[in-house]
């Protein structure tokens, strides 16, 4: 990346601190908790790595890719139909309301940033977080494969941050499992960009099943 703006924008679009309530999510994890199927650093690091093989760089990935150029062509119905896409593919209604969540109040924020045609976010009556953070990045000028990499390790990190919660593991567990899923993020973006919309799939039953025994797990500490 050689637009120092861009940079530092991508940084504040990935940062744990936005708020838009990653943090209560745990997007399946913490019921692989209560299941016995993460019980340490490595099996935590192994969900984290196969959902990302598995469901995000086969579906999220590239929709969002999809998402950011047609933001960047200023070609919104094309940007409602992969939005439409993308919610089509979350298995569960905690996913669903997740990602809702999250669209709508990254919408909010970059209201209050004064963020130029954010308008346009409008045309959408339910919108995904991923075509939130595709429109900030395009209009902040972010490469799509950038803006992919920044939105793909926030979710790593989110993902570590809530191992450490539910497992429960170490600060430095956390740094060793982050450091190691952060070298993922440069092939998922490669294989994300050469998929055909033919090609697209979201197939992980094991989470979508453990997504769905999340939502009437008695005790849990995060939303999804």
């Amino acid at each position: 990346m050689t637009n120092p703006v861009a940079l530092v924008r991508l940084l504040q679009l990935s940062s744990p601190s936005l708020p838009v309530g990653a943090y209560s999510y745990s997007q399946g994890l913490e019921a692989a908790v209560e299941a016995r199927i993460v019980v340490d650093e490595l099996s935590a690091r192994d969900w984290i790595r196969d959902v990302l093989a598995l469901s995000l760089q086969a579906m999220e990935a590239p929709v969002f890719l999809r998402l950011a150029a047609a933001w960047r062509e200023q070609d919104p119905a094309r940007a409602v139909l992969w939005n439409e896409e993308f919610l089509a593919s979350r298995e569960t209604a905690e996913l669903r309301a997740e990602t809702l969540q999250m669209g709508y109040s990254l919408r909010e924020l970059l209201r209050s940033l004064d963020v130029a045609h954010v308008d346009a976010l409008d045309v959408l009556d339910e919108l995904a977080y991923p075509t939130a953070f595709a429109f900030a990045a395009a209009a902040w000028n972010i490469e799509p494969g950038d803006a992919l990499s920044g939105y793909l390790f926030a979710w790593i990190e989110n993902q570590v941050l809530a191992a450490v919660k539910a497992v429960p593991l170490g600060q430095a567990a956390g740094q060793r499992m982050l450091f190691t899923l952060a070298a993922c993020v440069p092939p998922v973006v490669e294989a994300a960009a050469a998929m055909s919309d033919a090609d697209l799939h979201n197939f992980a039953p094991g989470l979508a099943l453990l997504s769905s025994l999340h939502e009437t797990q008695y005790s849990r500490l995060f939303r999804s």
